[in-house]
């Protein structure tokens, strides 16, 4: 080995002990995220806004309709994406080309607006299914699968995530909405390109993490793929000819059949998977266990990223947007959750270490009960939100309450959860098992924006009672199934 590998070795323990390359993928993550969600912060205000104003002037049920399906999407393609990153690219090579793509979306955005829209849409989903869990598996490929580091690595790789997600809606929020559309719009393609330009100066100091794909395909299963990617371009080309030439179906229709696509692939993956792993017992456990994680995650999401459609709007239309007389754009409260996470994934992150090593961390069930009732609490809250607003707006605690008790659930599920998922990954499939796993976030995006168009309709109220009824049966199933998940596959 020589001396320059020996210095720059990926797997060398550094700062509190993580390894050296997290540095990088903490980093890029960080851009990444900023330019994902310097752009969700500002997409359904967008829709909404008059035309007078820039905007699309679309009604409430259609932006949340488009902004549901747009971030399902986003959480599809990752196993599409991890299945190239494991058989054919490579991680390194997938989010190399994923964030090229995602660049490309958002200025297409910037410099086209409304005109421009789906294309944008269209190239930031397809760009983030192949860097997202390309760039997960490279976290992954840094611990062993029983590490006692490993939920803590995680920990503070989510941290970086949302070091992005608090900076862009303060940078990108603010010229959006005080300036123009277009340049929040651009702030956020300049920080993919930020990310992307820190990544590649970082695989100097990667060795060969990510290079390889973990299990290649041989030529004959390349030329079968060639084929198949072929023949889906042209199926696919004929579907939106046929759209725009013949049927000119409804968005709301489009929409409709989307989610039925979104909530079939799980399915169909999860058959697949333990029909295969029928024969090995002990992984088929592991992939019950990922199914049962799976739609608990689905139910979590499903509320929480409602924070980008209803309580989004509930803050522009519903929330006197101002602290100690200073105003600001209703953007800006998407900086609370990330600011949160900052703080309390550090200490998370401690106190999974000090109880790995005491011996005493609960179960991966156990941790996802808890977060599905703190969400719970988090629609209890927007329900006496939603009544104090009958009389004029409420004032800006009532939403940072509820972003302070989602913080706390998402650090129970989706850090601990992306570990989960590659501990419980089967053999040389481990980024598309972690495609498969933001496909949770999918599924409860998909379902939630179908739920949203009853907003209005069912009474802002009421329909957070009935989401946080859903989380609380959600809740009280997976904390009794966690001794059984338990001896399934043990943590």
């Amino acid at each position: 080995m020589s001396a320059a590998s020996v210095a720059f070795d990926p797997f060398q323990r550094t700062f509190l002990g993580q390894p050296r390359a997290l540095i990088t993928l903490f980093l890029t993550e960080m851009w990444e995220r900023f330019s994902f969600y310097g752009m969700r912060a500002l997409l359904v205000l967008f829709l909404i806004a008059p035309k007078s104003g820039g905007g699309l002037g679309m009604s409430i049920s259609a932006a949340a309709g488009i902004y549901g399906v747009y971030v399902a999407l986003v959480y599809l393609t990752p196993l599409p994406g991890g299945w190239l990153g494991d058989r054919l690219l490579g991680s390194r090579r997938a989010v190399i080309v994923g964030g090229v793509v995602i660049a490309a979306g958002h200025i297409v955005l910037a410099s086209l607006g409304g005109s421009g829209l789906f294309l944008a849409l269209l190239l930031i989903v397809i760009g983030t299914g192949l860097l997202k869990p390309n760039m997960t598996a490279m976290v992954g490929e840094l611990y062993d699968k029983h590490d006692e580091m490993r939920d803590a690595g995680f920990s503070f790789y989510y941290m970086g995530i949302n070091l992005g997600a608090f900076l862009s809606p303060l940078v990108c929020g603010y010229l959006g909405q005080e300036v123009s559309w277009e340049l929040g719009f651009g702030v956020a393609a300049a920080g993919m390109l930020a990310g992307l330009a820190q990544f590649i100066a970082g695989t100097r100091g990667m060795g060969s993490l990510g290079v390889a794909p973990a299990n290649p395909m041989d030529g004959s299963e390349r030329k079968s793929f060639y084929r198949r990617l072929a023949a889906g371009a042209v199926v696919v080309a004929g579907l939106v000819a046929l759209d725009f030439l013949v049927i000119r179906a409804s968005a709301n229709a489009i929409e409709l059949l989307i989610t039925l696509v979104i909530l079939v692939v799980p399915v169909f993956w999860f058959t697949r998977t333990l029909r295969r792993e029928r024969t090995n017992r002990p992984q088929f456990n592991r992939v019950l266990v990922l199914l049962a994680l799976f739609v608990a995650a689905a139910v979590f999401w499903l509320v929480y990223d409602q924070a980008g459609s209803t309580l989004s709007i509930f803050a522009e239309q519903s929330t006197k947007n101002s602290v100690l007389g200073f105003s600001f754009p209703s953007s800006w409260f998407q900086s609370v959750n990330p600011i949160a996470i900052i703080i309390l994934a550090p200490i998370m992150g401690a106190l999974w270490t000090a109880l790995a090593l005491r011996g005493r961390q609960p179960p991966t069930a156990v941790k996802f009960s808890l977060g599905l009732f703190l969400v719970t609490l988090s629609m209890l809250v927007m329900v006496f939100a939603a009544q104090a607003s009958i009389d004029g707006k409420v004032a800006v605690m009532w939403l940072f309450a509820v972003y302070a008790i989602q913080t706390l659930g998402e650090l129970l599920i989706s850090p601990i959860g992306m570990s989960a998922a590659t501990r419980l990954a089967p053999p040389k499939a481990v980024s598309q098992t972690l495609g498969v796993w933001f496909l949770a976030t999918s599924v409860g995006d998909a379902i939630g924006g179908r739920l949203a168009s009853l907003y209005d309709s069912l009474g802002h109220a009421d329909y957070f009672a009935l989401l946080g009824a859903i989380t609380l049966i959600a809740a009280f199933v997976m904390l009794a199934l966690a001794r059984p998940l338990g001896r399934l596959a043990p943590d």
